[in-house]
């Protein structure tokens, strides 16, 4: 079988070898390549393939159209809107994720945003460098804020521990509510979260259903001050929307890592220009341990597949 890794795992080479070793000694083929996003170069690496891998490179319907030997994608991420799933669907071409591998980083980056915004730590730090003060910048405690967490999945769920630990409220929305939520989660509508939480935490997919989510009129139930942190997918928010509502100040701030580009940002990207607000380049996922973890889960796909026994399926 030719199996092919199309983009890095954020794992050392001697790391990766050792999980190639046991494939190449069972006679597989195993091809290594850099991240790309020409069609016709990714279309040439994946000639003859069974199974590829990939993190959040775009991988489209027309490319998985025209790779006619391809059976198996497997996908070292969370979100799998980035791959054409309408065209593995129609070939019927296996489609595994990643999911529960960044489940403490990203809750962790999501509460440390909290934590940055509610005590100002970009302005003060600029302030101790430049030979200024704190005055006027007192900042404010994350105990006893309401935080409402958009999505109760592994993640939604983790955040909504940590927080219950600094002592906040926690309110939820999710299509799904969780049998599995802890008592102290609070599921309500999606409009009253927006209007009774100090702090928004979006973690859901992107899909149909949640692109737009958090847009102009969602923002305008949010209480003066509070803060929205997205990392989640870029486009469950309304860019402008957001940009607007923290120009005006209706909104003290925002944490965001993930955009509805994927960084690096132009120039002149709305969320580049707004006050109080936190960004970062899509790292939140992006911890030594969780990249260790993702691997683990990606060759564990690979070769339950291989096997028959095909896990964490998509498709």
């Amino acid at each position: 079988m030719k199996i092919v890794l199309l983009e890095s795992l954020g794992i050392s080479e001697e790391s990766l070898q050792r999980r190639i070793a046991p494939l190449v000694r069972a006679g597989h083929v195993f091809e290594v390549y850099s991240r790309t996003t020409d069609p016709e170069r990714l279309v040439q690496e994946c000639d003859g393939a069974q199974a590829v891998l990939l993190a959040n490179m775009p991988f489209p319907d027309g490319v998985i159209d025209r790779c006619q030997d391809l059976r198996f994608i497997d996908i070292a991420f969370t979100g799998v809107d980035h791959v054409g799933l309408d065209a593995a669907r129609k070939k019927g071409i296996t489609v595994s994720n990643a999911s529960g591998y960044s489940t403490t980083a990203v809750a962790e980056l999501t509460v440390c945003m909290m934590l940055s915004l509610l005590r100002n730590v970009s302005a003060v730090q600029t302030r101790c460098r430049t030979g200024q003060t704190k005055d006027g910048l007192v900042g404010s405690e994350l105990a006893g804020k309401t935080v409402g967490i958009v999505g109760t999945g592994a993640i939604g769920l983790r955040v909504a521990e940590l927080c219950h630990a600094f002592g906040c409220e926690i309110i939820a929305f999710s299509r799904t509510q969780r049998p599995e939520a802890p008592d102290y989660v609070r599921y309500v509508p999606l409009d009253a979260l927006m209007a009774l939480s100090d702090v928004v935490t979006l973690h859901c997919p992107l899909t149909e259903q949640t692109r737009g989510l958090i847009n102009e009129q969602r923002l305008s139930l949010m209480k003066p001050g509070a803060l929205l942190i997205n990392a989640a997918r870029g486009g469950v928010v309304d860019t402008q929307a957001l940009a607007d509502a923290l120009i005006s100040g209706r909104l003290g701030g925002a944490g965001v890592d993930v955009f509805d580009v994927e960084p690096p940002l132009p120039e002149d990207h709305p969320l580049l220009h707004t006050p109080n607000t936190l960004v970062t380049p899509h790292v939140a996922f992006a911890t030594v341990q969780s990249m260790e973890l993702r691997a683990d889960i990606v060759f564990d796909n690979l070769m339950q597949w291989m096997n028959g026994h095909p896990v964490r399926q998509i498709l």
